[in-house]
C-alpha cells in the first residue's frame, strides 16, 4: 500500500477513535513545564533543556493515545552548544535545508569539504497528511504521536550497529543558538536540538564507519548500476546483516532513500555494501494506549519494539524496504539466512547491548 493509502486508513480509523479520543483532551492535558526554554549555563557552552515537554500528557490520555516515550521527551538534558563559525573539529558552512515529510535537516559543508548534516530532534508527524479537512482535523493528534519515537534512539543504534558489522553514522546531540552563521537559514533552525552527524555522500574515504568508500551512490544511482552491468554487485549478505538488525531493532522505515551504498573494486567489478540512514524510528512504541493498538491493527507496519519479536510482526517491519528485499536478496538461501542470523546473534552479546545503552545525552560511550 502507498503512503497516501496508509494515510487514508489512518484518516478513517483515527477519525473515528478521535471522536472518543479527543473529547478527553480536555481533563488529560498537561501544559508543558517551564522547561521548554533552554537553562543557559553560566559559560554558554551547554544548555538544559527538554526535546519535547508538548508530549507530557495526563493518565487518561496516556491511557487512550499511548504513554509512547512521553516521560523521555520531556527529561531536561544538558546538550553543548554548536556555534558553526567556529566548531569543535572545523568550521560549518550551512549549504542546504531538506528533510522528510516529518523532520528538518540542514545540509554543512566543513573547511575540508566533508559533509555533516543536523537533523531535527523533534518531529511533526503532521505534515504527513494531505492539505485539507483531514490535516486541520488530525494535525494536533498526529504531531501528539511523534512521542511514539524515542528521541535518542540513533545514539544507542550506532554503537549496535558498530557492534553487529553494519556502517552506520555517528550522532551526537547538539543545540544550535541563534547562530548569526546560520546565514539565511536563522530564523528557520535557530533554537532547537538537533542530532550532528556524518552525512554519506561522495568520496568518505576518511570515513571508518562508512567503509572508508571512496564513492557513495543513493538507491536510485546504486539500482541504475546493477541494471546497467553484471561487473556491478550487491554484497547481499551485507545487506541481509542490515534487514536482521533493522528488525532487531524494530526499525520499520526502511524505504528506498533511508540507504547510501558505498562502492568498493574488487574482482574486477564493483561491490555495494549498504549504509542504514535516519535511525528515528528504532525502538518504535505505538502499542501501549487503547486507541493507537486499534489503529495498529489497520496499520500492520506500525510494530512496536518490544523484548521478543513476535513472528507475525516480521511482515509489518519489512513491508517498506520489501522492493529492495526482494532485488537484493533473492541469490541467498535458507542457510545464508541462518548463519547472519546466529552472526548477528553472537555479536549482540550482552555486553555489546549493555555498552550501546550507555550512549545518550550526558553519557560517552565506553
Amino acid at each position: 500500500m502507498s503512503r497516501e493509502g496508509l494515510l487514508r486508513v489512518w484518516g478513517t480509523a483515527a477519525g473515528a477513535a478521535a471522536a472518543v479520543g479527543l473529547g478527553l483532551a480536555g481533563c488529560s492535558h498537561t501544559a508543558p513545564p517551564g522547561s521548554a526554554l533552554a537553562q543557559w549555563a553560566p559559560d554558554s557552552a551547554t544548555v538544559k533543556l527538554a526535546a519535547g515537554p508538548q508530549y507530557a500528557r495526563g493518565p487518561v490520555w496516556r491511557f487512550f493515545w499511548g504513554a509512547h516515550y512521553r516521560s523521555l521527551w520531556a527529561t531536561p538534558v544538558t546538550v553543548p552548544v554548536i556555534r558553526l563559525a567556529r566548531a569543535e573539529l572545523d568550521s560549518l558552512t550551512p549549504m542546504r535545508a531538506g528533510g522528510s515529510y516529518q523532520s528538518r535537516t540542514l545540509r554543512l559543508r566543513t573547511a575540508a569539504g566533508h559533509q555533516l548534516v543536523l537533523r531535527s530532534v523533534d518531529k511533526d508527524m503532521s505534515r504527513a497528511l494531505p492539505a485539507g479537512w483531514m490535516r486541520n482535523w488530525l494535525s494536533g493528534l498526529m504531531r501528539d504521536q511523534t512521542s511514539v519515537s524515542q528521541p535518542y534512539g540513533a545514539y544507542v543504534a550506532a554503537p549496535l550497529a558498530e557492534a553487529a558489522g553494519v556502517y552506520h553514522a555517528n550522532p551526537r546531540l547538539v543545540y544550535v543558538a541563534n547562530d548569526p552563521a546560520l546565514g539565511k537559514f536563522q530564523p528557520g533552525y535557530a533554537n532547537a536540538l538537533y542530532l550532528l552527524e556524518e552525512r554519506a555522500e561522495g568520496d568518505q574515504e576518511h570515513q571508518a564507519s562508512f567503509g572508508g568508500s571512496r564513492a557513495i551512490f543513493n538507491s536510485r544511482r546504486m539500482l541504475a548500476a546493477l541494471r546497467h552491468s553484471p561487473s556491478y554487485q550487491p554484497d547481499a549478505r551485507a545487506y541481509l546483516r542490515a534487514r536482521l538488525l533493522d528488525i532487531w531493532l524494530g526499525d520499520w522505515s526502511r524505504r528506498e532513500d533511508q540507504w547510501r551504498w558505498a562502492s568498493f573494486l574488487e574482482g574486477g567489478g564493483v561491490v555495494f555494501r549498504p549504509i542504514p540512514r535516519d535511525r528515528d524510528q528504532a525502538f518504535f512504541r505505538f502499542d501501549d494506549g487503547v486507541l493507537t493498538r486499534l489503529l495498529s491493527w489497520f496499520l500492520p507496519k506500525f510494530q512496536s519494539f518490544h523484548a521478543t519479536i513476535k513472528p507475525g510482526s516480521v511482515e509489518g517491519l519489512t513491508r517498506t524496504a520489501r522492493a529492495l528485499d526482494r532485488t537484493l536478496l533473492s541469490t541467498l538461501t535458507a542457510e545464508d539466512f541462518r548463519q547472519e542470523a546466529d552472526s548477528l546473534q553472537r555479536r549482540l552479546s550482552d555486553g555489546a547491548i549493555a555498552r550501546a545503552l550507555t550512549a545518550g545525552p550526558g553519557k560517552r560511550r565506553r
